[in-house]
């Protein structure tokens, strides 16, 4: 084995030496490894005491007995080298200085370019970079794994994961580092911890925000709960603005506060497409299309199209009157993909307006109390259909910012029914809502602009000169 600087004239002096050996002698085989000079120190350093040599200079020359196995047993530099072709076969080199300088430039050009086709080999993979912030949390220990199999972004997509959370955290993030690169994901290309907030969302793709306040208002009150979420966005939305890429895809996830979340995001971080935050709702979505299914003994998977209005983790309204079932058992027979209007087979309308309505503050609690599965598959689902689509025709519900859509207050973000296609996503303005619908959007719209009121409130009183 032949290593050492790649514009070394003694390497070179070796170099030409072993390969007129390995042209003449059917046993003898060479395995040369040059250095940019700049990590040759480094290098030697580490080689030397990785296996107990003693060395200073270059090249550093040793043997390695294939057949046998073992540590490889070092012969020294070209000096020494070339004493052992003389004893062993008679052989020498007569190269002069001049040659020898010669070819140390050449060596030291070749290796520069195959270090940049090296390069450019990586850079033609790319994988996505996928910042989670709130890393200890159950949500993302269930997440990893469904982000990681293919079915997310892609089978022929990588990912890079990294998990952020504050230095209290580090050893919960180590083993979840440790458990997922164990679990060997065919495309997951890293994945690792991060406690230095400085240094986040470097390379961002992704930023799935999980942070959450305690919502115990016997604890604290509704102000001192918005403070405590619009200190975390400060920190964060800079730091998206400045280290992630311009593209970047913001997600609010978690238990509280997620409109809000949302909103501050866009405050703190201007430069961030505001079409680039989204709130998840899907959570909400699932729970109430499992208590209707329950209702119909069926599976779950055929309730369609039913909407989460508003705040998502505050006052919300689940509209049933687009929601449509597939593969119900009843009196009407059809193909797989024939609908039916979900309020025509509840025949049972006091239990739509007092138990299923009425249930909904125990949706959210339950929401709220899942140990990470629901909210995990939820932020995996609307990851798939951001990026390859929602299914056609189907309703989606997501937070988003109010454009005036639905006669909703403009500048709050308020979930409403969406479609994904292309990679974006557009709000399904063609659909209709009763007047019931319409009042209830005005009550909860009132809810959300009272916390951006208080939000505002307090950015002010932080800072009472303005912002940058």
């Amino acid at each position: 084995v032949f290593t050492g600087k790649a514009n070394c004239p003694y390497y070179a002096k070796a170099e030409l030496l072993a390969d007129y050996l390995q042209a003449n002698l059917p046993n003898f085989r060479v395995h040369k490894i040059t250095q940019h000079p700049d990590k040759w120190e480094q290098w030697l350093h580490d080689i030397c005491e990785k296996n107990g040599w003693e060395h200073r200079r270059s090249p550093i020359i040793w043997r390695e007995l294939l057949d046998r196995g073992g540590k490889g047993l070092l012969l020294g530099g070209v000096n020494d080298f070339l004493e052992y072709a003389q004893r062993y076969y008679g052989i020498t080199s007569m190269m002069l200085s001049e040659e020898m300088l010669d070819i140390a430039e050449e060596n030291l050009q070749a290796h520069i370019e195959i270090e940049k086709e090296e390069e450019e080999i990586k850079s033609l993979i790319k994988p996505l970079h996928i910042w989670i912030t709130s890393a200890s949390t159950p949500i993302c220990y269930q997440l990893i794994p469904l982000l990681a199999n293919g079915e997310v972004f892609g089978m022929t997509t990588e990912i890079s994961i990294h998990l952020l959370d504050s230095e209290q955290f580090k050893e919960v993030l180590c083993g979840i580092v440790m458990e997922a690169e164990d679990m060997a994901f065919p495309l997951l290309r890293s994945i690792s911890e991060h406690t230095e907030i400085d240094k986040a969302f470097i390379q961002a793709d992704v930023v799935i925000v999980l942070d959450d306040v305690l919502l115990n208002r016997e604890v604290q009150s509704l102000e001192n709960c918005i403070r405590e979420v619009s200190e975390i966005c400060q920190v964060y939305a800079p730091l998206i603005e400045k280290n992630a890429k311009s593209e970047v895809r913001v997600i609010s996830s978690g238990k509280t506060f997620l409109n809000l979340k949302a909103m501050l995001i866009m405050t703190y971080g201007p430069a961030i497409k505001p079409e680039n935050v989204i709130a998840i709702a899907t959570s909400w979505e699932s729970a109430a299309k499992a208590m209707l299914a329950r209702k119909l003994n069926m599976n779950a998977a055929g309730v369609k199209d039913v909407i989460v209005w508003g705040n998502i983790t505050g006052c919300n309204y689940i509209d049933l009157s687009h929601a449509k079932l597939y593969g119900y058992d009843c009196a009407i027979w059809g193909p797989a993909n024939f609908p039916r209007p979900l309020l025509n087979m509840i025949y049972d309308r006091e239990w739509i307006h007092s138990e299923f309505l009425s249930a909904q503050s125990s949706l959210s609690s339950r929401a709220c109390h899942c140990v990470g599965i629901l909210p995990a598959h939820a932020i995996a689902t609307v990851l798939r259909y951001w990026y390859h689509g929602s299914p056609p025709g189907e309703i989606v519900s997501v937070g988003v910012l109010s454009k005036g859509q639905f006669c909703i207050p403009e500048g709050i973000i308020f979930s409403m029914p969406v479609r994904f296609q292309n990679g974006n996503w557009e709000v399904m303005t063609e659909l209709e809502i009763d007047g019931t619908t319409q009042e209830f959007l005005g009550c909860l719209a009132h809810e959300l602009i009272q916390e951006k009121l208080v939000a505002l409130k307090e950015i002010e009183e932080m800072h009472p000169y303005g912002a940058d």
